[in-house]
């Protein structure tokens, strides 16, 4: 077992090349440091943001998702979508805001644990934080196709209006609605923390391999 969990950790620092090398060692851990710091600060930004132009609406209409609740103008939204057939949007990805808070935290401490990893196992601990802006995306695009793809055949305008995917990102409408999405600050630092990862493996290898490698090279007279 102790040398499966040394397999994991990977080899130590001897103390007199981290004394010569200590910024070549520190420079990926200060890296994760700032990519977990900047997805956590993300929770408290909006994700995504949506205005809504609609004839009775002539200011328009305003949503902006976080990660854990939406806020702006559901209440009118939703009333719109009714007429539509489409189901209020707070039903939408019900499970992820509840979880998101701790799902984020769950990546701020794995990013934290990859920076004491000394082995390729690091990137393991890491990547749901590099994949999570991706995963965002892919979620957000679930739950838009599948409210527009399921219009309630009772609605008011049911007759009107045929099954759509609404636009995630960019201009997009439907009959007299025009909808414009972008994407948030938190979600444009929850991008940089990941490519901050990435490069902090960059720094990670640089600095770790020669030891990986130094111990899986026999030494000289050594006993199989």
């Amino acid at each position: 077992m102790p040398g499966f969990l040394e397999s994991i950790i990977g080899p130590r620092v001897p103390e007199d090349l981290l004394r010569r090398h200590r910024l070549r060692f520190l420079t990926p851990t200060f890296i994760f440091m700032a990519a977990r710091v900047l997805l956590l600060i993300s929770i408290f930004l909006p994700y995504w943001h949506m205005e809504l132009e609609a004839p009775q609406y002539p200011n328009g209409l305003f949503l902006t998702a976080y990660v854990n609740h939406l806020t702006g103008d559901v209440r009118e939204i939703d009333g719109l979508n009714h007429y539509i057939g489409m189901r209020p949007l707070g039903e939408a990805a019900a499970f992820e805001r509840a979880a998101s808070v701790w799902m984020i935290i769950a990546m701020f401490l794995l990013v934290e644990g990859a920076a004491f990893i000394h082995s390729r196992w690091a990137v393991l601990l890491a990547l749901p934080a590099v994949t999570f802006p991706g995963g965002f995306i892919a979620d957000l695009y679930y739950w838009m196709r599948t409210f527009g793809l399921n219009l309630n055949p009772e609605a008011p305008l049911s007759a009107s209006v045929k099954p759509f995917v609404p636009t995630v990102i960019g201009e997009g409408g439907i009959g007299q609605f025009k909808t414009y999405a972008s994407l948030g600050t938190g979600y444009w630092l929850a991008v940089a923390s990941a490519g901050m990862i990435v490069v902090g493996f960059y720094f990670h290898r640089r600095a770790y391999r020669p030891l990986t490698a130094r111990a899986a090279t026999p030494v000289p007279g050594a006993r199989a």
